[in-house]
């Protein structure tokens, strides 16, 4: 039997569905849990379907996150979108659930459920949700269709990224048949932003340091981002638009994070592939954009000094 037809068969089965997905919410995390919700419920209206995780203001667009405390879990099933380890998994202990199924386009890091679609060979988890729905014959509503298009528009960068495939235009266009949304009026949901976030993104061009071997990075201190009226959450969103940078080849963004007392690195590249250091770090994701949380800026500088090391051996051998 196809893994979606599967994975459709346990839906039918659970009256209570909990969808869970990483911490640090993205589009395409929100986009395939907001949507796999809405299938589920347009299907079987009657069932408990709940979608759980720290909400993520600044795309709230997507949907209110559900609140699961007193629930009982122990006859239901829980569906994990867009996390590959279990310690990233926001607001659901899937040791508590009869069932689980996991939905992911990262690289493999733990194996934790019953049934594992992992394809990292797709532009996101958003493309994987309608590779399920249309495996299985289900007709798209308008606002799903929204949802899993902006979350393959956030994840692909506007289909800039490498891993956007033939299959991605391929789905993307059979999405845009069957739902006639206004993809183009969709991007101001992403994209729309104040102008302090625009000043601050020129401070960041005018303030980035740039190593001999063509890595670029800025350390964003909590002073700074107050200054500007901005989170880490806007400084994250801005590091793709150094891709297309002559001199840069890898590129940090490292955004101090008082409450939690961290920096988070945002790390992304056109060369080396990345994933691999971030782990160290106790991070990871994708060849060419992963991320890590540090302790301190002293374990930031050597995670600088590592991916410079990395980018000029990478050059050596180009």
């Amino acid at each position: 039997m196809n893994i979606y037809k599967q994975i459709f068969k346990q839906i039918k089965k659970y009256d209570t569905i909990v969808i869970a997905r990483h911490i640090g919410a993205d589009p395409d995390a929100l986009g395939s849990q907001f949507a796999l919700k809405n299938i589920i419920l347009e299907l079987f209206p009657d069932k408990k379907v709940y979608t759980v995780g720290n909400p993520a203001s600044r795309f709230k667009f997507f949907g209110s996150q559900d609140k699961i405390d007193n629930l009982n879990t122990s006859k239901a099933m829980c569906i994990v979108l867009d996390t590959p380890d279990i310690k990233r998994i926001d607001g659901a202990n899937i040791n508590n659930f009869e069932y689980v199924i996991k939905i992911d386009h990262h690289p493999i890091i733990d194996k934790y459920a019953n049934i594992e679609v992992i394809d990292d060979n797709a532009c996101s988890t958003c493309q994987l949700i309608l590779e399920f729905a249309f495996a299985n014959k289900i007709n798209l509503s308008k606002s799903i269709g929204e949802k899993l298009y902006l979350g393959i528009v956030g994840d692909t960068d506007r289909f800039l990224h490498d891993y956007t495939s033939p299959k991605t235009f391929k789905l993307v266009s059979k999405l845009l048949e069957q739902t006639n949304i206004d993809f183009t009026g969709l991007y101001g949901y992403l994209y729309q932003r104040p102008l302090n976030e625009v000043r601050f993104e020129g401070y960041i061009y005018q303030n980035l340091t740039l190593t001999d071997n063509g890595v670029a990075y800025i350390k964003i201190t909590d002073k700074l981002m107050k200054e500007y009226g901005v989170d880490s959450a806007a400084a994250g969103n801005m590091i793709n638009d150094l891709k297309f940078v002559n001199e840069i080849t890898v590129w940090i963004f490292l955004s101090e994070d008082i409450k939690s007392n961290l920096i988070r690195a945002n790390i992304r590249s056109v060369g080396p592939y990345v994933n691999d250091t971030a782990a160290k770090y106790g991070g990871g994701g994708h060849k060419y954009a992963s991320g890590a949380k540090l302790k301190d800026w002293e374990t930031a500088d050597k995670l600088i000094n590592e991916l410079d090391n990395l980018t000029k051996k990478y050059k050596q051998n180009d």
